[in-house]
């Protein structure tokens, strides 16, 4: 299946060709621009850019960043897709968590992340599936590279609720920018107005941000919601 390209490689099984062929990790080196079969093809140019970026930057109103999600978390947003099968939803399910490996590198990139507190409220799938959730988001807010904040709502902000969106820089290469909408609207673009404009909203929303101190206090307030 894989080598007639009916399914994309896994990272584990991309590691296990490239040492059992002595490939010297030129393997590993190409997995990501092969792993991306089961993402929408607008969304597929986002994935290379995402899997070679030095910095990312996203802003999220409504969910839990990609890179931030659990396995089941992932699944119960996955699931609600119309007209998606349960094989669909598990290999998107798959594909969204080979996308995190980037943050397990030993040089992972930067990652700053700011969410709407609304997130931390909103139901996904089940109070399990929440409080997992946000006990992943308060041990994520603990490694190194890694800025979480939460926009609080008594902040009154409307900057950004149009959408969420997420901005790549990478070393010689111009800096690349994810924008959110409904499903094949949304989009990955490089024009430098298009940017430098979210770059501007991505420091006003989080200007308006809690610290990441402050930010994982409101976390672990919100915990308890999901566990009584």
């Amino acid at each position: 299946m894989i080598e007639t390209a009916k399914r994309s490689p896994s990272e584990q099984f991309a590691r296990h060709c490239d040492e059992a062929l002595e490939a010297e990790g030129a393997l590993m080196r190409l997995w990501p621009m092969v792993s991306h079969a089961s993402a929408p093809p607008w969304f597929r140019p986002w994935l290379d850019v995402e899997a070679t970026a030095e910095a990312l930057r996203t802003w999220e109103p409504l969910i839990m960043p990609g890179l931030l999600q659990t396995e089941e978390y992932a699944r119960a947003i996955l699931s609600g897709e119309i007209g998606v099968t349960p094989e669909q939803v598990e290999e998107q399910v798959s594909t969204r968590m080979e996308r995190q490996s980037i943050l397990r590198r030993p040089r992972p990139p930067f990652f700053w992340v700011v969410i709407d507190e609304a997130v931390l409220h909103r139901p996904i799938g089940s109070p399990r599936v929440m409080a997992a959730q946000l006990e992943h988001l308060l041990a994520a807010g603990q490694t190194p590279r890694l800025t979480i904040q939460v926009l609080p709502l008594n902040a009154y902000s409307t900057t950004g609720l149009a959408g969420g969106f997420a901005i790549a820089q990478t070393q010689g290469a111009f800096d690349t920018a994810y924008v959110e909408s409904a499903g094949v609207m949304s989009r990955v673009t490089e024009r430098p107005e298009d940017v430098r404009t979210l770059i501007y909203r991505y420091e006003g929303i989080r200007s308006e941000a809690l610290s990441q101190r402050e930010s994982l206090e409101l976390i672990k307030e919100t915990l308890p919601r999901w566990t009584n």
